[in-house]
Formats: C-alpha cells, sequence, structure tokens
C-alpha cells in the first residue's frame, strides 16, 4: 500500500496524504486532483479501491473484427458520433488475423476503466469460437451490447439485421427476374448470422456454398457454383459478392447478362463498383444509434433486458442483376465443371 501511495504521488505530483485521502474518499480535495490520481491508478495498473470502480471513465469499447469491410468502418463513424452527444468517447479495438485476440482486447478495456463496450461481428457470433471473455464481462457487471446474430444465452441486449427477412428479399429478387437456379455463399459452418440466412434459404443444400469472408473466398465460392449451374447468386456480405464478380468473369461470363449477383451489407462504395452492386442494406445508422442508446441507458443503472431487436434490411436493386437470358441456358463454361 505505501509502495502504491509513493507511486501514484510521484506520478501526479502530490503528497501520499492527499493521495490517501482520495482513495479513502474524504472531502477536501478538488475534482481536479481527484481525477488526477484516479487516472495515475489506472495508468500506473493498480485496481481501483472497491468503491470507487463504479466511477469509470467515460470510454466506451468498440470491438470490429475489421476494417477491410467498409460496411465496419461505416458503423464505427455512426456509433462514434452517437457516443460523443453523449459525453463519451470511443475506444477503438481491431481484430486481425496475426494480431490482438478479442479475448486480450476485453482485458485492456478492463483494465482501463472502459464505462461499457460495443461489439460488432465478434467471436460471439461463432459457436466454436473462445466465449470466456464474455463470461468475465458479465461477472464484473460491465454493460455491453451485442450487434448481430451470436450465440444464445450470452447475457448481453442484441440488436440485429434480420437476416431471414434478408435472405428472402434476395431471393424473391432473383426469382422475380425469371431465375430458378439460385446459389447462396455464405460464411463458415459455425458463424451465426450465416446459419440464419441458410435457414431462410429455400434452395436445396448443393447450391449452398461456405467460404471465408473475402474476395478470395466469394471468387471460389462463384466459380463452383456456375460449375452447377446457377444463374443467380446470393452472397452473405458485398465483400463476398465482390469476389464472385471476380469468379464470373474469370469464367469469360458477364454480370449481370449471364449471372445476377446480390450482396449483403451497402456500404457507400458499392454504388461505385462494376457493375454497381444490387444488394440489401444493413439499416447500421438505425442500429448504431440503438446500440449506443442501450448501452447508456446500462451504463446510467437502468435494467436493459438480455432480448434482441430485430431490424429490417431493405434490398438495394442496382446494376448487377438483370432478367434471366437465353444466354444463362447455354452449356457451363469447362473451366467452370473443372472447379467443382
Amino acid at each position: 500500500m505505501t509502495r502504491r501511495l509513493a507511486e501514484v504521488a510521484k506520478y501526479v505530483g502530490v503528497s501520499t496524504a492527499t493521495v490517501s485521502r482520495v482513495l479513502n474518499g474524504r472531502p477536501g480535495i478538488s475534482e481536479a486532483t481527484r481525477t488526477a490520481v484516479l487516472t495515475a491508478l489506472d495508468v500506473l495498473g493498480y485496481e481501483r479501491p472497491t468503491k470507487l470502480r463504479g466511477e469509470r471513465a467515460r470510454l466506451v469499447g468498440l470491438v470490429l473484427p475489421e476494417l477491410q469491410n467498409p460496411i465496419f468502418p461505416a458503423f464505427a463513424e455512426v456509433v462514434a458520433g452517437a457516443l460523443a452527444k453523449r459525453g463519451f468517447t470511443p475506444v477503438l479495438c481491431t481484430r486481425t488475423a496475426d494480431g490482438v485476440a478479442e479475448s486480450d482486447y476485453v482485458d485492456m478495456l478492463l483494465e482501463q476503466q472502459v464505462s461499457g463496450v460495443i461489439f460488432a461481428g465478434g467471436n460471439y457470433a461463432q459457436a466454436d469460437a473462445e466465449h470466456e471473455h464474455y463470461r468475465r464481462l458479465l461477472d464484473r457487471g460491465l454493460p455491453a451490447i451485442l450487434v448481430n446474430a451470436g450465440i444464445e444465452d450470452l447475457g448481453f441486449p442484441r440488436v440485429s439485421a434480420d437476416d431471414a427477412v434478408a435472405t428472402e428479399q434476395a431471393y424473391n429478387h432473383l426469382a422475380s427476374l425469371g431465375h430458378d437456379r439460385i446459389g447462396l455463399i455464405l460464411g463458415p459452418p459455425d458463424h451465426m448470422p450465416s446459419q440464419r440466412k441458410r435457414q431462410a434459404f429455400t434452395g436445396p443444400d448443393e447450391l449452398v456454398e461456405r467460404t471465408i469472408f473475402s474476395m478470395e473466398g466469394g471468387h471460389a465460392a462463384a466459380a463452383r457454383l456456375i460449375g452447377r449451374g446457377v444463374t443467380g447468386i446470393i452472397c452473405a456480405s458485398d465483400v463476398l459478392a465482390l469476389g464472385a464478380v471476380r469468379g464470373a468473369r474469370r469464367l469469360g461470363l458477364s454480370v449481370p447478362g449471364d449471372i445476377s449477383l446480390v450482396g449483403y451489407d451497402d456500404s457507400a462504395v458499392m454504388t461505385c463498383t462494376d457493375p454497381p452492386l444490387t444488394t440489401v442494406r444493413q439499416p447500421i445508422e438505425a442500429m448504431g444509434q440503438a446500440a449506443v442508446a442501450l448501452l447508456v441507458s446500462e451504463i446510467a443503472g437502468n435494467v436493459v433486458p438480455a432480448d434482441e431487436l430485430l431490424f429490417e434490411p431493405e434490398l438495394v436493386v442496382r446494376g448487377s442483376t438483370a432478367a434471366v437470358s437465353p444466354a444463362a441456358a447455354r452449356p457451363v463454361p469447362a473451366q467452370a465443371r473443372a472447379t467443382d
């Protein structure tokens, strides 16, 4: 205890008696000095006294899986703006394949005494991933919100786009254009949003492909589906759809002349692709605002039920889909058949 008092006092530039008064909640200390002492505790890695732990920094962790998919920076912009209006500062934590793990980010955020955490597309969305760090948040009583479908019974409020409705909108759109052989490209088998999309898809298993969320994954999966004679493909993300465009063109096919493609997310750049991408838009503005409102309410001490708020997506028709043409009935390119 004496060593801790001395280190904190030296860091702040006050006496050990002043530090002691702050830690014991005694009067006669200015708010500036009190804040400086508590901040020094956090920076030096010391636990705050139990009675002071509720006085968290006005920081909110925003944990994202990546920034390469433009939907995540767009979501971060919405959340950051909504938090700033309420006097909070976001702490952006981005996972990468060879970088800091999500569980490590959670430990760092706990050390920084953040007021809460918003997760978008984290481990909770994968059934086979590590989930212990979410239980640490529950044990600490730290408010947290999960965005989009996750495994059951984690105990956090959720804000989600309706994956079933998104799949139905995309399928009905392609069917209305005369496509009767429609494929579906999803993420890995344990990915919960992909599971929901699969459940809503009425096509057979042979027309469903699973891959990693990347352009390369979309390219390979589309080639396999084209080899099975599909004329329309629904993709679980815009990035997968852009990869599918590349895959179709590598086979000598045109989009949408030979193959129609529908993505999912609709970030701003999808109007600039060639062709502009037909996609199902996640209502990220409404979802981001709702996630922040729920989190701030919980931080304020209100009881927020661990329910799921489902937001309806919107089909946005652009240039990557068209009516099925007689050319679509021509034999499948040999190189496409070879990929299967």
